[in-house]
């Protein structure tokens, strides 16, 4: 069975569907920084949300993030899923460390 290629993921329950952002590989003055030297960026941008979990009494609990938000992931976790020739990481909304505000 061939694969077929990914182009829409909608999360499901409080999951929410991120891509992370890319440290700069050059400088401001144009040197081109090695590996070592390129900090891991631990941010990304909010592309989906989920409509929430659901409580033992079946209330919905709202996500605490919305698409475009920027947030603040933790060093490890997420499952990454590739979207359209994109990788994007699946979190839980409570993995998530913060709001950016920039």
């Amino acid at each position: 069975m061939a694969s077929r290629a990914v182009r829409r993921i909608i999360p499901l329950l409080d999951r929410v569907l991120i891509q992370k952002a890319v440290a700069e590989k050059t400088s401001r003055g144009g040197v081109i920084l090695p590996e070592s030297a390129i900090s891991k960026l631990n941010e990304g941008k909010v592309i989906a949300v989920g409509p929430g979990a659901r409580t033992t009494d079946g209330s919905l609990i709202q996500p605490s993030v919305k698409e475009g938000d920027n947030v603040l992931l933790p060093e490890y976790g997420g499952s990454k899923v590739v979207v359209d020739g994109k990788d994007l990481f699946l979190y839980r909304d409570d993995e998530l460390l913060g709001l950016i505000e920039h």
